[in-house]
């Protein structure tokens, strides 16, 4: 008290506003739903594993509020954090681009020099788009490659993060662990038909079928799995070998007889797949080339051959949430850091990214404290985030402009994407918008959810625990469905200006 007298009067009344203000929000947090730890308990799962935020989409006064400034394993809702992010500082019309360029003349049909083939983080570059590509290298007239097809990743620093990089777990090979690059090439994966008699041998083919490339399944043996867990009996990692130029690819593990499936997988240094997915391509348009692929920047000199175009991101999110596509939200992630790389051309483009994401925080009024940013898509052991900062940015991101093209882009539960077979019957279903997260000790789940009384919510809750994968999604959607049933009830209800809503 001696001190507050010391203090100017209006300075003393802001202090008391917010010391006011915060035991308000406090007493106004309910406490957590009986269904909720109901199902803590059911799952056996301990108090402290669960941490949330549900606040109302507009307003200062929590619903509820249980460890919500812990920092928390989010999984992949952590992708929301990206995609709110990017849809503010690079706009749902953001796009990617594929380029060729030379610097070589054009002289009887060949291109005297090497081509250039350069990614700017086209998030659909496929091999039909490779063929558009070079078929239009094929209508200026071109035939022959002279020289060598330079692999131009500089979009970001390093080009090759892949390099050295530990693998996230035991099965690097397959797409969830995809490390993007600025080209991007088919996800850089290599489609594998794997098929089996009766008998249980194997035949194994790429498609389509790249020269100087050769599957080997003869060391697969039979597996008693059903044909759909086939991949249970997988060896990681193949053992990938050269002789003559020809890359040999030996597949081990087992696989169930009678079996058939068409799998993509990162079986070969990306490097080595570009140059024969370029070569195969050019092949089937009738060109030929007798060079070499190899990682080089464009020169500075080189004119523009042929450019494409990917989707806008707004559009591509939609794939990004729906499937929690990993790869396609650490590319995004990647590009909120490239425009400044001109003035620190030096540094990871992660990094530059990590504080592009900490500023909008801070621009937003919501405290970074305990925030651990790795690759923006959440497949990361050191990412996290507090519940309280997630719905944070979620009522943030329901106030912007860009608002309809997040809520577009989130799984509906009950009904697609990676919620289409949770909440199936319930208040929820068809209304609630949530991104789920998983890792073998963490799941969460965040979004907007409509309670009955037509009021939207924000909800940010996370399990941490070693058996949160196995036990915590129930926890997680009996609070997805308490929102949805009872949101404003014994809550504070969103303010009106007058007795009709109709003015002061």
């Amino acid at each position: 008290m001696p001190l507050l007298r010391l203090l100017p009067a209006w300075l003393c009344a802001v202090l008391a506003l917010h010391i006011i203000g915060a035991k308000m929000a406090t007493a106004y947090a309910a406490p957590l739903p009986l269904s909720v730890h109901a199902a803590l308990d059911a799952a056996g799962l301990p108090p402290d594993a669960l941490a949330l935020a549900v606040l109302p989409v507009e307003g200062r006064f929590p619903r509820w509020l249980v460890q919500a400034a812990r920092p928390m394993q989010p999984g992949s809702t952590m992708k929301l954090v990206t995609t709110a992010v990017a849809l503010d500082l690079l706009g749902p019309n953001h796009r990617g681009n594929t380029e060729l360029l030379s610097t070589a003349d054009v002289r009887d049909g060949v291109l005297q020099g090497d081509l250039v083939l350069r990614g700017g983080a086209d998030p659909e570059l496929g091999l039909p788009q490779l063929w558009a590509l070079l078929g239009e290298l094929r209508r200026q007239g071109v035939r022959e490659i002279a020289g060598d097809v330079l692999i131009d990743r500089t979009l970001f620093q390093p080009p090759r993060a892949d390099i050295g990089l530990p693998p996230f777990d035991e099965a690097p090979e397959f797409p969830y662990n995809g490390i993007p690059d600025a080209l991007q090439l088919d996800a850089n994966l290599l489609e594998v038909e794997l098929e089996s008699d009766a008998s249980g041998r194997v035949r194994a083919r790429a498609w389509p079928p790249l020269p100087a490339l050769e599957i080997d399944a003869n060391a697969m043996v039979p597996s008693a799995r059903p044909c759909a867990d086939w991949d249970e009996d997988w060896q990681s990692p193949p053992e990938v070998s050269e002789s003559a130029g020809v890359l040999r690819v030996a597949l081990r593990g087992g696989f169930p007889p009678a079996c058939s499936q068409r799998v993509r997988l990162h079986l070969l240094d990306r490097l080595a797949l570009n140059e024969r997915q370029v070569r195969w391509v050019w092949q089937t348009m009738g060109g030929t080339w007798s060079g070499r692929a190899r990682e080089a920047e464009a020169p500075a000199q080189a004119r523009l051959l042929a450019r494409r175009q990917s989707r806008p991101w707004g559009e591509v999110l939609r794939t990004l949430n729906k499937r929690s596509d990993n790869p396609l939200t650490r590319l995004l992630y990647l590009q909120l850091g490239a425009p400044a790389m001109a003035q620190a051309p030096q540094r990871n483009t992660a990094d530059l990214s990590a504080d592009r994401v900490r500023q909008w925080f801070a621009d937003h009024g919501i405290d970074t404290a305990g925030l651990v940013l790795d690759n923006g898509s959440g497949l990361s052991r050191s990412e996290r985030i507090t519940p309280l900062q997630l719905a944070r940015l979620l009522q943030v991101a329901w106030q912007g402009p860009h608002a309809p093209d997040l809520l577009m882009s989130l799984p509906v539960a009950g009904i697609d994407g990676t919620m289409r077979n949770r909440l199936k019957q319930g208040p929820a279903t068809g209304w609630a918008r949530l991104k789920t997260g998983t890792l073998r000790n963490a799941v969460a789940l965040a979004g907007y959810v409509r309670d009955t009384q037509g009021h939207w919510w924000v909800m940010a809750a996370m399990v941490n625990h070693d058996e949160a994968s196995r036990k915590g999604r129930p926890v997680l959607d009996a609070l997805a469905e308490e929102v949805a049933r009872h949101g404003a009830r014994l809550g504070p209800r969103p303010a009106s200006v007058g007795p009709h809503e109709e003015g002061p």
